[in-house]
């Protein structure tokens, strides 16, 4: 893929007690964290189905499990989410679609900027022509 997109791992700190998973803004991510916010999908739903044009994020499946179609425009691959202690970085200028939600799947997402609409690209083609704009094909 033309621009990283990526599995993360995570620090994980377990002991008697259990796990603790701890990411922590920028000494642990290429950007700072300016939202959170967590995905819990019906079953057979299927979310995304657009790309942005400046925002980065880590998606963590913190429960459950569930794929995510990553597309930069000139190749496209699914990448299965179902370790807590992994995350998916993702880039700017990629298509994501999450689909084969489990019943207890819930998508936790560290995204770099609050939520703006103008930075969504919801349509396919459009993407594609930024995509090819940016080099990507």
């Amino acid at each position: 893929m033309s621009s990283p997109t990526f599995l993360m791992p995570l620090r994980m700190h377990e002991d008697a007690r259990g796990k603790l998973v701890s990411v922590e803004g920028a000494s642990d991510l290429p950007f700072e964290i300016a939202r959170v916010y967590y995905i819990i999908a019906n079953p057979g739903a299927a979310r995304g189905f657009h790309a942005h044009k400046s925002l980065e994020q880590l998606l963590i499946c913190v429960s459950g499990s569930c794929t995510v179609l990553v597309d930069d425009g000139a190749e496209r691959r699914e990448v299965l989410l179902d370790r807590p202690d992994v995350g998916l970085y993702d880039r700017p200028l990629h298509w994501l679609e999450m689909r084969d939600f489990s019943s207890d799947c819930v998508l936790l997402v560290l995204a770099s900027a609050p939520h703006e609409e103008s930075d969504y690209i919801r349509d396919y083609d459009e993407f594609l022509a930024a995509a090819h704009a940016r080099g990507a094909a």
